[in-house]
This record gives structure tokens, C-alpha cells and sequence, in this order.
């Protein structure tokens, strides 16, 4: 071996050197650095786990938020549903005391008109009655002397003021 370029006294030193490095590595890094690896390995997969619960945490969160949306356009229509028919009903509630109120009024200015239409037929028949009463006289007057026409005057008279 020696014409090889091997010296096996040194060969044996070498390989004790060898294997005393190996195992001192093995007790000092090789246990460090393979725990070391197996922590990074863990803390990969922890992070990777706690990625896909939060990733299943917000479709969660996203699932309820569109059913939460679609509560409340459900809310929505039903709240303007009931709008419209409260303002349906508020319109035909006017609607209904608009015509009240108008069929009222026209009832009153029929009363009115009536009244007028009464007092002007009233007025007429005074006065046709003042203008029969002044035909009269001047026909009586005529034929009646001064103390007849005088009896008749205050008779009239006082059946106007008993009126």
C-alpha cells in the first residue's frame, strides 16, 4: 500500500479523526440542525393549517355576510312593499276625504243657493205684494173716501208689522 501512496498508520489516524468528527458533529450539529429542520418543517406546517382555517374562516365569514346581504334586500322589499301600500291607502284615505269634504261643500253652497233662492222669492213677494197693495189703494182710492182709505192704510200697516 505504501506504493499506492497509503500509509495505513497514518490511514488508521485519519479514519479515527474521521469518525471522532463525525460523532462529535452527530452529538453537537446533527441532532441541532436536524431538530432545527424539524421545528421549520412544524412551523411550515402549522402555518400552512392555521392558512387553511382562515381560508375556510372567510368563505365562513363570506357565506353569512351574503346571506346576511340577502336578508336584508329581503328586509328591503318587504319594508318598501309596505310603503307603497301605506301610501296607497294614505291616497285613497284623501282621496275619499277630498270628495267628503267637496260633496260637503257642495251641499252647503246648495243650501246657500236655496236660501238666497228663498230670500229673493221672499223679497219678490214683498214687493209684489207692497206694489198689489200701492195698485190697490190707488184703485180704492178712487173708490173710497178719505176715511175708508185711511182704515185700510193702518190695516195693512199693521198686518206688515205683525209679519
Amino acid at each position: 500500500m505504501t506504493q499506492l501512496g497509503f500509509h495505513l498508520p497514518s490511514l488508521l489516524v485519519y479514519l479515527v479523526n474521521f469518525l471522532l468528527l463525525l460523532g462529535v458533529l452527530y452529538v453537537f450539529a446533527y441532532k441541532r440542525i436536524l431538530n432545527t429542520l424539524d421545528e421549520r418543517s412544524q412551523r411550515v406546517k402549522d402555518s400552512l393549517d392555521e392558512a387553511e382555517k382562515v381560508r375556510n374562516d372567510a368563505a365562513k365569514a363570506q357565506e353569512e355576510v351574503k346571506q346576511q346581504l340577502d336578508a336584508s334586500r329581503q328586509s328591503n322589499q318587504e319594508m318598501m312593499q309596505l310603503a307603497r301600500e301605506a301610501a296607497d291607502r294614505f291616497r285613497e284615505e284623501e282621496i275619499a276625504k277630498a270628495r267628503t269634504e267637496s260633496e260637503a261643500f257642495l251641499e252647503r253652497a246648495r243650501q246657500q243657493i236655496q236660501r238666497e233662492q228663498d230670500s229673493a222669492v221672499e223679497g219678490i213677494r214683498a214687493q209684489f205684494a207692497d206694489l198689489a197693495i200701492t195698485a190697490a189703494e190707488q184703485v180704492i182710492d178712487r173708490s173710497l173716501d178719505r176715511n175708508a182709505h185711511q182704515d185700510l192704510i193702518q190695516k195693512v200697516l199693521s198686518d206688515q208689522n205683525s209679519k
